[in-house]
């Protein structure tokens, strides 16, 4: 698996250039940064709501 990353990024620097790749690689990165974050937040305010309706409930 690792070389098939490594041939496709071989590609793209090829195809767009340095700079291009880069960012798209740093783009890519920050998509994945901010779906964690916001499944992070979720399982926040999931918890927050979940906890309140226990405490009513004692």
């Amino acid at each position: 698996m690792p070389i098939l990353i490594l041939i496709l990024l071989i590609v793209l620097i090829a195809q767009f250039g340095f700079w291009n790749t880069l960012g798209s690689v740093l783009g890519a990165v920050g998509v994945v940064i901010l779906v964690i974050l916001t499944l992070a937040a979720l399982a926040a305010l999931v918890g927050m709501y979940a906890y309140q309706r226990i405490r009513q409930k004692l």
